[in-house]
């Protein structure tokens, strides 16, 4: 689903070998105490304001609007039953959007205190056309010309993006005209993009990174219990992990990339996990107290050892992207930038988990959109539990 909207510490989720201090760009500090919610919460709210343009009262209401639309979503999906079209939040008002297919149902949501709208379509049929377009990708692999797509909730439509440069490419056409066939061809709708080709944002070893492995350079996303979650395209089965002294942390266990975007290292030889996600020094280091799915709409920041924190806005979810290496299904869009080595890195809004860096296009100079591999996904398949306070 996606909405259109106009200090090392060890690693990146905080895995500390030594209680060092004096954080810097190279250097690591020691794990902070255990503080508050609030706390997290500041630390986001900050970056909110400097990435956003928000004030500090704009932020902060803004965290708790949103905190208040995620604690309503179950609720308030469970009263429109099989009507339900998705949900969003609006930023303008504050409030969690529910769409339905009939006034009953909106009637029904409108009581739990989200707002409704009517729209053809419901999120289950959305979803069909949607997987329909991943199934013609597995079967004909998508062009380079097509980077993503994903439903649009607030159009009740599953847009696929194509390139601009690309948009004639007889494999592109060909792609699309297949695209638009059968039952769902009403749902489907194309969108022309001149933003570059997603990437994944892996990167060359460099000495004093955070985490780095059979050469390549990544970052952290979360501590589990006895490890880390990451991209499954920084992954290689087996492989040795080096922290940011270039000491043993572990070894990759498992991991997957394409179709997924997601991996899990074990930690040992000294090392420990902590619930944290690093705020280099742009904000206070942010505790994890969860993994509630914020909704679409949703301010997110992001933690990575290249660009290190920056936050933005939640687009959409699942989603396919189209790298080179092949399709990833099931990502969220947002608006945050990210630079090669960031990939791995940890999303999170407010104090809530919500994935590791995946890929985009553009830079942190001149902006530019990027994916994340949702966690909650990750800590099913490999049977983890997400180390919060």
């Amino acid at each position: 689903m996606r909405r259109r909207i106009g200090t090392i510490v060890g690693l990146s989720a905080l895995l500390v070998a030594t209680a060092l201090t004096g954080a810097g760009a190279m250097t690591a500090s020691a794990a902070p105490a255990a503080g508050s919610r609030a706390d997290a919460s500041d630390a986001v709210l900050t970056a909110m304001v400097h990435d956003l343009g928000l004030t500090p009262t704009q932020a902060h209401q803004r965290l708790r609007q949103q905190a208040a639309a995620t604690t309503l979503s179950p609720k308030a999906r469970k009263a429109a039953g099989s009507s339900y079209g998705g949900s969003w939040f609006d930023q303008a008002d504050g409030k969690l959007v529910v769409a339905v297919t009939d006034a009953h149902a909106a009637a029904a949501v409108a009581k739990t205190g989200a707002t409704t709208k009517v729209v053809a379509r419901t999120a289950e049929q959305l979803d069909a056309a949607k997987s329909a377009i991943d199934t013609l990708a597995r079967q004909h692999k998508a062009p380079a010309g097509v980077s993503s797509w994903g439903v649009d909730l607030q159009s009740d439509q599953v847009v696929i993006d194509v390139r601009a440069d690309q948009a004639q490419d007889a494999a592109v056409r060909a792609f699309v005209a297949r695209a638009e066939r059968g039952d769902t061809a009403r749902a489907v709708t194309v969108r022309t993009t001149t933003a570059a080709a997603p990437t994944t944002l892996s990167a060359g070893t460099v000495g004093g990174d955070p985490f780095t492995s059979h050469g390549i350079r990544c970052s952290i996303g979360f501590s589990v219990i006895g490890g880390f979650v990451t991209a499954g395209h920084c992954s290689q089965q087996g492989a040795a992990v080096y922290g940011w002294d270039g000491s043993y942390v572990g070894d990759f266990q498992a991991g997957t990339f394409p179709g997924n975007d997601y991996s899990w290292v074990n930690v040992g030889s000294g090392w420990w996990t902590v619930n944290v996600v690093l705020g280099w020094g742009t904000v206070s280091d942010v505790l994890v107290h969860g993994s509630n799915v914020a909704p679409v709409g949703s301010s997110v920041c992001r933690s990575g050892s290249t660009t290190h924190w920056h936050c933005g806005t939640i687009l959409g979810t699942n989603e396919t992207v189209n790298y080179s290496e092949g399709s990833v299904y099931g990502l969220t869009e947002t608006n945050v930038c990210a630079e090669p080595g960031d990939s791995g890195g940890s999303f999170i809004s407010g104090d809530q988990a919500q994935g590791v860096t995946s890929g985009g296009y553009g830079d942190c100079t001149s902006g530019g959109e990027t994916w994340f591999q949702p966690v909650n996904p990750i800590l099913s398949a490999y049977g983890l539990t997400l180390q919060t306070s």
